[in-house]
């Protein structure tokens, strides 16, 4: 009975992810369809009053996030939490922090720049949604169901146990260590009309991945050795290495 509350449990999270990760694309880039962007919803705050809790929004998704995927926090985690479903705890948590900050965020409106409607404009937009579209696939070229907890339930389902970490570097990674992160940082800095609050999300985004790249290539390192001491002197971090 338990492996079957796990698998449910883990695909609940899973739908509950998704749903959560296509309403950030929606906040981030001001799409009409949702209540909340980073440009429009919440009553305007003085400046100091909503970039402080902007700030500690991008604070706890930035510590929930680093915290909760460090291999020292499994270990302890999982004897409060079952091994199985670890993996899909992580990823309800990291929905409801996400949530959090889109439903809280509180715009900043003064405009940096506003490119109109014209051709730069389309050509921001279509950066936006490459990015978008690089952190999806990047989730797929290692394995997106085990990133979001998915196999780890099935697998238990099925009897098997967790299998061994393989060292891969498909695609995109032949050519730059973080492609998801790369997306992101598309994604967040690709837009027609750049306020200021979207402008503290750009940055306080950017800090956060530029964090959790030390610490996940210190763990990678630790797990995968000279392997990936050697991909990571040949391989850029966030853009490919243009060198003979």
């Amino acid at each position: 009975m338990n492996r079957f509350a796990y698998l449910v449990f883990g695909i609940i999270s899973y739908l509950i992810f998704f749903a959560a990760f296509l309403y950030f694309i929606a906040f981030v880039g001001n799409f009409p369809l949702v209540p909340f962007t980073v440009d429009q919803g919440r009553p305007i705050l003085p400046v100091w009053q909503a970039a402080a809790i902007d700030i500690f929004l991008i604070a706890l998704f930035g510590v929930q996030h680093s915290v909760m995927a460090r291999p020292a926090f499994k270990r302890a985690w999982t004897r409060v939490v079952p091994e199985p479903v670890e993996r899909s705890v992580y990823v309800l948590s990291a929905s409801i922090v996400l949530m959090l900050l889109c439903h809280v965020w509180h715009p900043i409106p003064a405009v940096l720049w506003d490119a109109g409607s014209g051709p730069l404009a389309m050509l921001l937009l279509a950066i936006f949604a490459l990015g978008w579209l690089i952190v999806l696939l990047s989730t797929f070229l290692i394995s997106h169901f085990e990133l979001f907890g998915l196999k780890q339930v099935w697998s238990n389902m099925l009897g098997h146990g967790a299998t061994e970490p393989v060292f891969r570097t498909p695609f995109f990674y032949r050519l730059v260590r973080h492609p998801l992160y790369s997306g992101f940082i598309l994604a967040f800095w690709a837009t027609p009309r750049m306020t200021v609050g979207h402008l503290l999300l750009a940055v306080g985004m950017t800090i956060y991945i530029l964090i959790a790249i030390r610490h996940e290539e210190r763990d990678l390192t630790a797990l995968f050795g000279e392997k990936y001491v050697a991909y990571r002197g040949r391989v850029g971090m966030l853009a490919p290495r243009l060198r003979r």
